[in-house]
């Protein structure tokens, strides 16, 4: 089993969410997150503390970009189709378009019905 994490341009979740849903992959975890890349087109400011009151405030925002991060766990054998339709549907060839990470899973367990393994992720 492999974990899919993809983050991709927050207007293509919808048309993402629809092309995985035709293609039999109807869940997926779906997370707002802000992050920066090559892009460069800072967006947001997000400043990981606060100044207290009184205390020196010489210290510069980090900016970020809003995108959306999707998580699916698969069987090996159905990785490369799922890379190559998140590819497909969020492609526009230009900077910014996103990553796609895959990651060894070592098991996956249905808590309702204690199913393990691939038989789990169904």
């Amino acid at each position: 089993m492999k974990e899919i994490t993809a983050i991709i341009r927050p207007n293509k979740i919808q048309r993402i969410k629809d092309a995985l849903a035709a293609a039999g992959y109807p869940s997926i975890t779906v997370k707002e997150v802000l992050g920066r890349g090559k892009q460069r087109g800072l967006q947001h400011e997000f400043c990981h503390e606060l100044p207290r009151p009184g205390e020196d405030t010489d210290f510069a925002p980090v900016s970020f970009i809003p995108k959306r991060m999707l998580t699916l766990v698969v069987a090996d054998s159905e990785v490369a189709q799922l890379v190559e339709l998140i590819i497909n549907v969020n492609q526009t060839g230009n900077v910014g378009d996103g990553k796609i990470i895959i990651s060894p899973v070592g098991g996956a367990l249905r808590i309702r019905t204690g199913e393990s393994g691939e038989s789990a992720l169904m």
